[in-house]
């Protein structure tokens, strides 16, 4: 795995945790009057920093701001926030799984368990 890949993952995993638990206050609040839920977003700000290398990639800010989705604009809709749970919690399963693989392969490389 090389030096970007790596920096990318850790910090797509930084995200994807901000979005966990913007997404689990977001259900928290869903009968709190008024509430407008939150929305996490770093994606596109993570592909376009992987053009200019890690550094870049280390300077990308996960960005929390109140969504303006016409579906959310009357307030916490569970069905899209369970969807959204339920996204995150599989791109998140999937990273650690290839950063378990990409370790294991480099310790069989190098000789060590």
């Amino acid at each position: 795995m090389s030096g970007l890949t790596a920096v990318m993952a850790l910090k797509a995993l930084d995200g994807l945790t901000e979005r966990a638990a913007v997404t689990s206050e977001n259900i928290a609040n869903a009968n709190t009057p008024g509430y407008r839920p939150l929305k996490v977003s770093f994606e596109d700000s993570l592909g376009a920093a992987s053009e200019r290398g890690a550094g870049a990639v280390n300077a990308v800010q996960v960005k929390v701001e109140r969504d303006t989705d016409a579906a959310e604009a009357s307030g916490v809709r569970l069905d899209l926030q369970m969807a959204t749970a339920s996204m995150t919690t599989a791109r998140y399963a999937a990273l650690i799984q290839i950063l378990t693989l990409q370790m294991q392969q480099t310790r069989t490389a190098l000789g060590t368990s």
